[in-house]
């Protein structure tokens, strides 16, 4: 009788398929991760879920992390560090006009590359960091120290720099979030008008503004916040 040979097909079908190492399988996990608590929320998320989109037991996920809040916290450091090594890294650049475009350049980009990681930081849910709000208060602050020496060599009030700060950065941030659901124009095409706002409006500034004023006949005063 005949004794059938096991094919190549056939050994390829059944050989093991190969084990991730620990640092492989942790960086599944996060990922895994990230996505489903972009999609659903640190509450809406189950470490059963997890688990099995990653084709895992539920004690292995334990195992790497302690727990769910745990993982959710490494991947909110994670999108932070990445987020924050990019604006950073813009704000450290070139004159003060290139600091502005590399600065909204770089929240864009993050948004586009990393959507999932941006909105977990937007969600605000969190056991131990402050999200998004965290890194904007770092951008605000290296923000403020370059306005501060731009402020003194134009001989303007270095004072008013924390307020300027947080309108820039808040004009850019929110902007950025209105992109990331219309994704039109372009985030160059966004970026290119977020700084012509910016530097065409801190270009023009006006070291002592005050508001529009009318009279009863509804005719301009000559206080005003900018020259026509």
């Amino acid at each position: 009788m005949a004794v059938s040979r096991p094919t190549k097909s056939d050994a390829a079908v059944r050989a093991p398929r190969t084990r991730m190492t620990a640092p492989q399988r942790r960086a599944q996990l996060i990922e895994v991760a990230r996505g489903l608590f972009a999609e659903r929320g640190f509450e809406g998320t189950s470490i059963e879920e997890i688990a099995q989109r990653a084709s895992v037991s539920k004690p292995i996920v334990y195992e790497h992390f302690g727990g769910k809040e745990g993982l959710y916290a490494v991947v909110v450091d994670r999108e932070m560090e990445t987020l924050l090594e990019m604006v950073t890294a813009s704000l450290s650049r070139n004159s003060s006009l290139h600091r502005i475009q590399s600065v909204a350049l770089a929240l864009l980009t993050y948004m586009e590359e990393r959507t999932d990681g941006f909105r977990i930081l937007m969600r605000g849910e969190s056991t131990s960091t402050g999200g998004f709000s965290s890194l904007l208060n770092d951008a605000i602050s290296q923000v403020e120290h370059i306005l501060a020496g731009e402020f003194d060599r134009r001989g303007f009030d270095p004072a008013l720099a924390p307020m300027y700060a947080q309108a820039l950065v808040g004009m850019v941030s929110v902007t950025a979030q209105w992109w990331l659901d219309v994704r039109e124009p372009s985030k160059e095409v966004v970026a290119a008008h977020l700084v012509n706002l910016c530097w065409n409006g801190l270009a023009r500034l006006n070291p002592n503004p005050r508001l529009i004023s009318t009279d009863a006949s509804g005719k301009r005063s000559s206080d005003t916040v900018a020259d026509d």
